[in-house]
């Protein structure tokens, strides 16, 4: 450790093993290199001074087991890691819904981010390497928004989280299933929302996502669940990923989900907020899928606030 509280390490020469093979170069060095700003991982890359079999490679370079590569010291202000209170690892331990030797699903909180970053120290991957030291290669397999509840696949082992984003990479092939809580009547003839989406950044720098013709192709599949007075309960199922697909489709349909502060209605959030509603009501409600020749099904049940919202009301939450 230097006088000025950074940590200066010689320079390592990693073997790469076959658990990353296929792993592009700048992320491989990303988890190498934790804490290390991004910018200055493109910038090593960049100016040579990492090497893979002792020649230049650009960060989109696709790994080979038996790589050697070589990477230069690296100047890095030591940080402690916040710990994770006490409470939220409780809950997140018993948010645990499935878990083999290769795989985790948690149930996670809404309000939880799934990884730190802009102004969240810690979130939920983050959280689950503290709580789970002896597993060292937890990776999030996708991802949920802060608002959403529900399922979120975490990976232990590098060769299931390349053949889930495999998976994932194909229709059909992961069954997921969100329940959302609508503005309006939602039409039960209206099985599906087929609509480019695209991405926008503002100058506030808030990411937004839009209906648009130059954006990629979306589709999501609808079903009606129940409807209480002013709003529809809905399935719906995601056929491509992209980001919040499901938020954009139900606002370009007429029907917001309810409590979405940035893609629904101000007046009919208050309404609902006025009825108990404090948090957007989007639940990844399940995942079904085959991995290594296995079927795995997991449920996370609808969370109690928002099942109070629909049992006020009168409707039967116990069968969602």
């Amino acid at each position: 450790m230097t006088s000025d509280g950074v940590v200066n390490p010689a320079v390592r020469f990693v073997t790469v093993s076959a658990d990353f093979a296929g792993q592009r170069l700048d992320n491989f060095l990303m988890r190498e290199l934790k804490g290390v700003p991004k910018s200055k991982i493109y910038n090593i890359l960049r100016r040579g001074e990492v090497r893979v079999n002792k020649s230049r490679a650009k960060p989109a370079y696709k790994l080979v087991a038996g790589d050697v590569l070589r990477i230069p010291p690296v100047r890095l202000a030591v940080r402690e890691e916040a710990p994770v209170p006490r409470g939220l690892g409780e809950e997140i331990r018993d948010a645990v819904l499935y878990e083999d030797a290769g795989l985790m699903v948690i149930n996670k909180p809404s309000g939880l981010a799934v990884h730190g970053g802009s102004g969240v120290s810690l979130g939920l991957i983050e959280s689950l390497r503290q709580l789970y030291p002896q597993e060292r290669h937890l990776e999030l397999v996708h991802r949920l928004d802060r608002d959403t509840s529900g399922c979120v696949m975490v990976s232990k082992k590098r060769s299931v989280l390349k053949e889930l984003h495999s998976l994932l990479q194909k229709r059909h092939a992961v069954d997921k299933r969100y329940l959302a809580l609508v503005a309006g009547s939602w039409p039960v003839r209206k099985q599906q929302v087929n609509v480019r989406v695209q991405k926008n950044v503002l100058q506030s720098g808030e990411r937004m996502v839009r209906a648009g013709l130059e954006g990629k192709p979306s589709l999501t599949e609808y079903r009606v669940i129940e409807r209480i007075p002013g709003a529809t309960l809905v399935e719906a199922k995601p056929i491509t990923g992209r980001t919040h697909q499901i938020r954009v489709h139900c606002q370009y349909a007429g029907y917001p989900i309810l409590g979405d502060e940035k893609y629904g209605d101000d007046e009919l959030n208050r309404r609902f907020r006025d009825r108990g509603l404090r948090r957007l009501f989007l639940h990844a409600h399940s995942l079904s899928f085959e991995l290594g020749g296995r079927k795995i099904s997991v449920t996370a049940p609808l969370p109690a606030d928002l099942q109070a919202i629909l049992e006020e009301k009168g409707a039967d939450a116990a069968d969602f």
